[in-house]
């Protein structure tokens, strides 16, 4: 049955609340070289502002889930903004590099707990029947994070300086925290996650599977996008720097809502990924333009298939299930740029661009190779992505 109308603005504070999670967690992307610049630090060292997020994200998320599984979601939604508020606010008057890293350790706690929270409410705020939509509608808050945010935060930082950007996001912060008590109903926990069930996931194989999945498509969009701005630096014009990254987030949102539209989605995004990273450093302007486009549609669908895997590989838990998805993502997101740091540190960010191509090819095989086996990827069912496992 569906939920009522007046649920659906609570989706669209959940989706704001992503959206200044993503725009907050990725940032650095587009202001990673005046960070180095101004702690005196080199590029790689700089992405360490990527990596801390991630790894705490892993943690935090099954422990802040199991930890807190007996306290009202909504509240919790809205206590973890404030502490992004908080981690914004730190990292505008960062005075050292260590602090900015602090800062990024508090952005990482929220991350872990409010995507394992609020990424699978979408069926208790609108019902079954409007969940499929009201769940691309939350994820779209990712690439949203891309054609807005991280283009905006550049733009700031080219204008105001760096600080500015984060100082805006925490004041953003705090205001969909506001948004998120006034307009999300009471949300009382409706399973309890424990440790036991979390363990239990994990014996069963179509989620081990999902896991090598998410983290070599992961690993390798993140080990590669982390430094795009560097090599994007020597293709184009700075001024231009940020329209290009709103080209890439608009592509996003389109890979999106297309995710749950083809059947092989996950293969044919992580294919697309290794196609776009092995050509970007070879292209001149308008090359890059084109394949930003590719790449961005590709990893617009990634988020949204990989929950949906873990989703249908575990319908009995969902919260569970969410859980292992987010630790997953984040600590690959991590990996990522620590991997693709050390790469461009010892050889260059064209290298990296090739490392990350080979991990995405062999994602592509791996999914293909379930899907050959009948397992998760091998879903006939149109209205999810067709590389998620089938609910029995």
């Amino acid at each position: 049955m569906t939920a009522p109308a007046p649920r659906w603005p609570a989706v669209f504070a959940v989706t704001a609340g992503i959206f200044a999670i993503v725009t907050t967690e990725i940032l650095p992307i587009g202001l990673l070289t005046p960070i180095a610049a101004a702690f005196g630090v080199s590029a790689g060292t700089a992405g360490w502002t990527m990596t801390v997020p991630g790894f705490v994200a892993a943690v935090a998320a099954p422990v802040v889930t199991v930890a807190t599984g007996r306290v009202d979601r909504r509240l919790m939604l809205a206590v973890l903004m404030v502490l992004l508020a908080a981690a914004g606010f730190l990292a505008a008057a960062a005075p050292a590099f260590w602090v900015l890293l602090t800062a990024r350790f508090l952005v990482g706690l929220v991350i872990g707990g409010f995507w394992s929270i609020g990424a699978g409410l979408a069926p208790r705020l609108v019902g079954t029947a409007a969940a499929a939509r009201a769940t691309s509608v939350i994820f779209s808050a990712v690439p949203l994070g891309s054609v807005l945010g991280v283009p905006l935060g550049t733009l700031i930082g080219q204008l105001a300086g760096w600080r500015s950007a984060f100082l805006l996001l925490g004041m953003l912060s705090l205001a969909i925290a506001a948004a998120l008590l006034v307009l999300t109903p009471p949300l009382p926990p409706a399973e309890v996650t424990r440790l036991s069930v979390l363990s239990g996931l994990l014996r069963r194989p179509r989620v081990r599977t999902g896991l090598v999945v998410t983290f070599l498509v992961v690993l390798a969009h993140f080990g590669t996008y982390t430094y795009v701005t560097p090599l994007l630096r020597e293709v184009v014009r700075p001024a231009v720097l940020s329209a290009y990254l709103l080209v890439y987030g608009v592509a996003g949102i389109a890979g999106t809502f297309l995710a749950g539209r083809f059947r092989g989605g996950f293969a044919v995004a992580a294919a697309l990924i290794a196609v776009s990273v092995f050509v970007l450093p070879h292209t001149g302007p308008l090359g890059a333009l084109g394949t930003l486009v590719v790449w961005g549609v590709a990893y617009g669908a990634v988020p949204f298939c990989s929950q949906a895997w873990f989703a249908g590989a575990a319908p009995d838990a969902p919260e569970a299930a969410t859980v292992l998805f987010t630790a997953s993502f984040q600590a690959t997101i991590s990996a990522g740029a620590l991997a693709g740091g050390f790469v461009v540190d010892a050889v260059s960010v064209p290298a990296v661009m090739t490392c990350g191509g080979v991990a995405a090819l062999i994602a592509a095989a791996v999914i293909r190779g379930a899907r050959r086996t009948g397992g998760p990827a091998s879903s006939p069912r149109p209205a999810r992505c067709p590389a998620a496992p089938p609910r029995r």
